[in-house]
């Protein structure tokens, strides 16, 4: 039987926020950014309620119809080399993100800088930005149903996609569903490592087709 999927809209702010909460609380990633049970459990939900807004005003979320999964994407456009500024915007955005968050959190700060700078520029891409299942249902294939939901598309439309990976046992999932490590891991310092994974499409896109999803 297939999973039922459908676009998230401004009503299921609370219940993606949740579920993110839920299923990145034990997180490598999650417990360098907020260390200590107690601070996280208290901290971490803001994290994800930020990544929701952007994700929400600036691509999709998909969910699952029992609300048990969701995954957040962006189409990122091929950079482009004239931007002068970008690199002071991407420092600013990080800035932000962190006095939205948790004022005195550098590692917020520090997260998204490092993320944002070993971001790939150079072509046109779906980026998957965060998938999480609530903890009781993880292991069903939710989350590898949710991806190739957005996969497929990318193949119709000859659209690469690329992912950050937060352990080395979620890179066999994503390999599965035909994502390659980059080479270079992310490494968070005095913390866990992240794996860049890039995927090549099945298909290229016909001259003239639009290249990009939203």
């Amino acid at each position: 039987m297939g999973v039922g999927i459908r676009a998230a809209g401004e009503d299921d702010r609370e219940l993606v926020v949740r579920l993110l909460d839920e299923a990145f609380q034990d997180d490598p990633v999650s417990g360098w950014v907020f260390p200590g049970e107690e601070y996280r459990r208290a901290t971490h939900h803001r994290l994800m309620a930020a990544f929701t807004d952007v994700v929400l005003a600036e691509g999709w979320i998909d969910v699952t119809e029992d609300g048990s999964a969701c995954a957040l994407w962006l189409s990122v456009p091929a950079g482009d080399a004239s931007q002068d500024a970008a690199g002071s915007d991407e420092a600013d955005e990080a800035v932000r993100m962190r006095e939205a968050v948790d004022p005195a959190n550098r590692r917020v700060e520090e997260i998204t800088r490092l993320m944002t700078e070993s971001h790939p520029a150079d072509r046109a891409h779906a980026y998957l930005w965060m998938i999480g299942v609530v903890p009781g249902r993880q292991g069903e294939g939710l989350g590898g149903a949710l991806i190739q939901h957005v996969l497929d598309r990318c193949d119709r439309e000859g659209l690469s996609a690329y992912l950050e990976a937060s352990s080395e046992r979620s890179t066999r999932l994503y390999e599965r569903l035909g994502f390659a490590f980059t080479g270079r891991t992310l490494d968070l310092p005095d913390g866990p490592r992240m794996w860049p994974m890039w995927r090549e499409p099945a298909t290229r896109p016909a001259s003239g087709s639009p290249v990009g999803l939203r």
